[in-house]
């Protein structure tokens, strides 16, 4: 998959070309190419959802830790 994402990508090859080369259809290798376009937004994607998420559970624990003091005091 790299070869040929390397081979459109930096040599400008033809992916009717390659497609015939390897014995794919070219849509294979145009949704390979997409998936590798859209690869950096899905790490920053992903790193926002983590962030998000320990965001989320600090809230959570603190709202917890509140909680058990309310009790503890009545």
């Amino acid at each position: 998959k790299s070869e040929i994402i390397n081979r459109v990508s930096d040599k400008g090859e033809r992916v009717p070309d390659l497609a015939r080369e390897y014995g794919v259809i070219p849509k294979t290798i145009y949704n390979l190419l997409r998936n590798k376009a859209n690869q950096p937004q899905a790490v920053l994607e992903l790193a926002k959802l983590k962030r998000e998420n320990e965001a989320l559970i600090n809230i959570i624990g603190s709202l917890v830790a509140e909680s058990r003091l309310g009790k503890k005091k009545k």
